[in-house]
C-alpha cells in the first residue's frame, strides 16, 4: 500500500462517515432507526440487497473456492431466480403486513411461540456463524496486504478485524438502517467496480479467456458446473464433492430461507417507500446478484490459471492452494497503485456493509421481537436507545468470537457458511412456505415443526464437531458425520414439512385458524387489486431479463470446458 492507496481509502471513509452523520440527525422514532423511515427508493432497495449479501467472507471464500473447486459454488450465486420469487410471492404479504421483522410476521399468521423461537435462533446464528466469519475474512485481507505494517501478519490481522468491526458499530448505532442503507448503494459500485479490475487485468496478464479455458481443461472434474452424484469407490451419500443432486435439492432450500424469509435481507425490502419500489427493489437486487459469478468466482479461476502459468505465486497447504489467500494475492500480485486502494476500498465496503446489516438486523429482531414483549409501551425514543445498545453488545460478542474463529477456519469458510445454513434453513423455509400456501397451517404446526427441525439441524452440526474434534474414524457418528450435508438439508426440509401437516392436522380442531389475509387462499378482492395495480410492463420485463440472465449462465457453464 503506497501514499495514494491510502488516501483513497481515507477519502472513502471520509464520505462514509458524511453519510453516518447525516442519517443520524433522522433518528427519531423506531421507524426511522429500524427501517429508514420506510423511504427507500428501489434502486436503494436493490443495491442494499446485493451490498448486504457479499460480504468479504464473499469475496474471499468465493474466490478460493473458484481457484480450488471451480464452479461448484456458482449455484448459490445464481440464487437471482429466487429474488425473482422475493419481489412477486413474498414482499407483497410482508410490505401489506406492516411488520418490522420476520419473526413479527410468524406471530401474525401464526403466534408467539413462532416468534421467539425464530427469534433467538435468528441472534445465535447471526452472532456466531456470519458475524464472525465476516470480521474473520476481511482480518484475512488485512494480514494478507499489510503484513508489515503492524509489526507482523498477526497484528494485522487484529487490527483489521477490530478496527473495521468498531467502525462499522460506531455508523451503524449513529445512523440506524437509514445509515446502512445509503452507503451500501456506494459501497455496491466500489465493490463492483473494483472487482471488475482484477477481472479485466488478471485476463489480460493470462492471455485471455481461450487461455483460460485451455488451463482449466487440463482438470475438468475440478472446475465443471455439475458433479457427478457418484464417485469411485465412495457411496453417493458420502461424495461431499457438490453432486448435482444435492445441489438441486439443497440449493433452493437455503436460498428461499437466506433471500425470502431471513430478517437481514427482507428487512430492505420492508424499508421501502411503497410496495411496488420493494418488489423493483427485489428485482434490481436479482440483476446485481448475477454478478458475484464474474467478479468473484471467475477471478478465483484466473488466480488458479496465473498460478499453474508461474505467473503469480499463491500460498499452498499440505492440499493444494490455500483457497482463501487468492484474493487478497491477486490484488497485492496485479494492482498498480491507486487501483490497489480502490479495490482495498472496495473489500472494506464489503466487509462493512455485511457487518452494518447484521448489526442493524440483530438490533431490530431484540428490540422489537424479545425486549418490547418483556417490556411494553416504553417511548419511541427509549426503543431506538435499546436499540443502539443492542447493536454494542453485537459488536462485543463479534470481537469476543474472533479467537474462536480464528482458531477453527482452517480455509474454505465458503462452503462452512453454506453447510451450517444447510442446517438451520429448512424448518424456517417450511413454515414459511406452508404458512403462505396452505391455510391449513396452525400455530401449533408451526412451532412444532421449527422446533424439531432445528433440534435435528443442531445435532447434525454437533455430532461433526465431535467426530472431528475426536477424530472418530468408524461407527455410526461417523457415517452420521459423513452424510452429505447437501442431502441432509433436503431430508431435514422434507421432515420438517410432514412434522407441520402431521401436527396440524392432528390439533385442527383443537384452535381455530384466523390468517389474517396472510395466506393466498383467504386474500380479499381489495387486497388482490392493491398488489395487481403495484406492478405494471417494467416489472415484467425486469423479471425476463434476470431470469433470461440466469438461464444464459446456466446454459454456457453447464458444457463450458
Amino acid at each position: 500500500m503506497e501514499n495514494l492507496d491510502w488516501i483513497i481509502v481515507a477519502i472513502y471513509f471520509v464520505i462514509l462517515g458524511s453519510i453516518a452523520w447525516w442519517s443520524s440527525k433522522k433518528q427519531q422514532s423506531t421507524k426511522d432507526y429500524f427501517l429508514a423511515g420506510r423511504h427507500a427508493a428501489w434502486f436503494v432497495v436493490g443495491a442494499s440487497l446485493f451490498a448486504s449479501n457479499i460480504g468479504s467472507e464473499h469475496i474471499v471464500g468465493l474466490a478460493g473456492n473458484g481457484a480450488t473447486s471451480g464452479m461448484a459454488m456458482a449455484h448459490y450465486e445464481l440464487h437471482a431466480w429466487i429474488m425473482v420469487l422475493l419481489a412477486w410471492v413474498f414482499v407483497p404479504f410482508y410490505y401489506k403486513s406492516g411488520v418490522f421483522t420476520m419473526p413479527e410476521f410468524l406471530e401474525k399468521r401464526f403466534d408467539s411461540r413462532s416468534r421467539w423461537t425464530l427469534s433467538i435462533v435468528s441472534l445465535i446464528a447471526y452472532v456466531f456463524t456470519k458475524v464472525s466469519v465476516t470480521v474473520y475474512a476481511g482480518a484475512l485481507v488485512f494480514m494478507t496486504l499489510l503484513p508489515d505494517t503492524f509489526g507482523s501478519p498477526d497484528n494485522a490481522f487484529w487490527v483489521g478485524a477490530i478496527t473495521t468491526v468498531i467502525l462499522t458499530g460506531i455508523y451503524t448505532i449513529m445512523g440506524g438502517l437509514r445509515a446502512v442503507l445509503y452507503t451500501e448503494v456506494l459501497q455496491a459500485f466500489v465493490l463492483i467496480i473494483g472487482s471488475l479490475f482484477i477481472t479485466f487485468i488478471g485476463l489480460d496478464l493470462l492471455g485471455g479467456w481461450t487461455e483460460l479455458k485451455s488451463i482449466l481443461g487440463e482438470n475438468k472434474e475440478q472446475f465443471k458446473l455439475w458433479r457427478p452424484i457418484v464417485q469411485e469407490g465412495i457411496p453417493w451419500w458420502k461424495n461431499d464433492d457438490f453432486p448435482w443432486l444435492g445441489i438441486m435439492i439443497a440449493s433452493p432450500v437455503v436460498g428461499i430461507w437466506y433471500w425470502c424469509t431471513d430478517q437481514y435481507i427482507v428487512q430492505r425490502t420492508l424499508a421501502a417507500k411503497s410496495l411496488k419500489d420493494a418488489r423493483r427493489g427485489a428485482l434490481w437486487g436479482g440483476f446485481l446478484k448475477i454478478w458475484p459469478v464474474f467478479i468473484f468466482l471467475i477471478p478465483g479461476l484466473i488466480g488458479y490459471a496465473l498460478h499453474q502459468k508461474g505467473l503469480m505465486v499463491i500460498p499452498s497447504k499440505a492440499e493444494g492452494i490455500d483457497g482463501d489467500q487468492v484474493f487478497p494475492s491477486m490484488v497485492s500480485a496485479l494492482l498498480p497503485i491507486g487501483l490497489r486502494g480502490l479495490v482495498v476500498a472496495g473489500l472494506l465496503s464489503a466487509l462493512m456493509s455485511s457487518l452494518a446489516s447484521l448489526f442493524n438486523s440483530c438490533a431490530t429482531l431484540f428490540t422489537l421481537d424479545i425486549y418490547s414483549k418483556l417490556k411494553p409501551n416504553k417511548s419511541q425514543k427509549h426503543y431506538v436507545s435499546v436499540g443502539r445498545l443492542a447493536t454494542s453488545a453485537v459488536v462485543i460478542c463479534g470481537l469476543i468470537w474472533i479467537p474462536v474463529m480464528k482458531a477453527m477456519a482452517g480455509g474454505g469458510i465458503y462452503k462452512y457458511l453454506q453447510q451450517v445454513s444447510g442446517y438451520l434453513a429448512p424448518p424456517i423455509t417450511a413454515v414459511f412456505l406452508l404458512g403462505l400456501f396452505w391455510k391449513k397451517t396452525n400455530a401449533t404446526g408451526a412451532f412444532v415443526g421449527l422446533i424439531s427441525g432445528f433440534i435435528l439441524g443442531i445435532l447434525k452440526l454437533l455430532i461433526e464437531a465431535v467426530v472431528s474434534f475426536n477424530e472418530i474414524q468408524y461407527g455410526i457418528l461417523k457415517n452420521i458425520a459423513d452424510f452429505n450435508f447437501l442431502y441432509y438439508s433436503g431430508i431435514l426440509f422434507l421432515i420438517s414439512i410432514v412434522i407441520m401437516i402431521i401436527t396440524s392436522i392432528m390439533t385442527q380442531s383443537k384452535e381455530s385458524i384466523d390468517t389474517n389475509g396472510l395466506s393466498y387462499d383467504t386474500l380479499t378482492e381489495e387486497d388482490r387489486r392493491e398488489i395487481r395495480e403495484s406492478w405494471n410492463h417494467w416489472d415484467i420485463l425486469g423479471t425476463i431479463i434476470v431470469l433470461g440472465c440466469v438461464l444464459g449462465i446456466y446454459l454456457y457453464f453447464s458444457n463450458w470446458l
